[in-house]
């Protein structure tokens, strides 16, 4: 029996130096950082997967702002550049269901000398929000890099650029799982295949935050990403596998 444990414990050694040898020829600074680890069960391996996706919801939001030296002046500019912005909006396509609009907001700008309050109001402020809501994501775009033509007729609009969205990522997401953890086990397949074991069977499986990203983009977050900047996106799965080794 002790023979035995003996043999186990060198091959998983084994097991671990094939490990690091394959991440340090892979450029991987952190054996473990999405690649593998060693357990006294076998080998822990993390698998992913990715496919490309195309946003097919669009949440838009727009701020009307005017100044005015008392609060009813602050309000009343905020009326046309609201009429001039939905006119913007409807003539490109928008309907006027998926407009959505916020409350007036008005408040004081105070004047500060030195970091202080001197109690004295400089002017009033007033806002009021827009939102478009569709799944054109395309008409949404069109419309925002061309909100140009509303600045030009002298209405303070803040752009607080497009969001877009992915509605099926509740669909996308088991096939990914599936195919990510297909991954780990190649990856422990061939690692084990190395010193001629084989892999057996799973004894637990751990999936990772999903990441929602730009295409070109590398960057994760072990808490799940969801970058809405832009209609493509590469969606990623990882899962983490605990496999037995024969």
């Amino acid at each position: 029996m002790d023979e035995m444990i003996e043999k186990r414990k060198a091959y998983i050694a084994l097991i671990a130096a094939v490990i690091i040898s394959l991440a340090m020829g892979l450029g991987l600074a952190k054996v473990g950082s999405g690649f593998a680890t060693r357990s006294s069960d076998g080998i822990v391996v993390t698998g992913s997967a990715k496919v490309e996706a195309t946003a097919d919801n669009a949440v838009w939001t727009l701020s009307i702002q005017n100044t005015g030296k008392t609060p009813a002046s602050a309000v009343l500019g905020i009326g046309s550049g609201i009429d001039a912005l939905q006119k913007y909006l409807v003539d490109g396509g928008v309907a006027s269901d998926q407009l959505t609009l916020g409350p007036v907001n008005s408040y004081p700008t105070e004047e500060y000398i030195n970091g202080n309050p001197t109690g004295r109001i400089l002017n009033y402020r007033a806002n009021r929000d827009l939102t478009v809501r569709t799944n054109d994501v395309q008409l949404v775009s069109k419309l925002s890099q061309n909100i140009g033509a509303v600045l030009q007729q002298g209405v303070n609009v803040s752009n607080y650029g497009p969001q877009y969205y992915v509605s099926t990522l509740s669909k996308i997401r088991p096939d990914l799982l599936n195919k990510a953890t297909q991954d780990a086990k190649s990856r422990a397949e061939a690692m084990t295949k190395a010193v001629g074991g084989k892999v057996g069977t799973i004894t637990s499986v751990k999936a990772g935050p999903i990441q929602v990203t730009t295409p070109d983009s590398t960057m994760t977050s072990d808490m799940g990403m969801y970058d809405t900047t832009t209609i493509k996106k590469t969606v990623t799965a990882t899962v983490t596998v605990t496999f037995k080794t024969n």
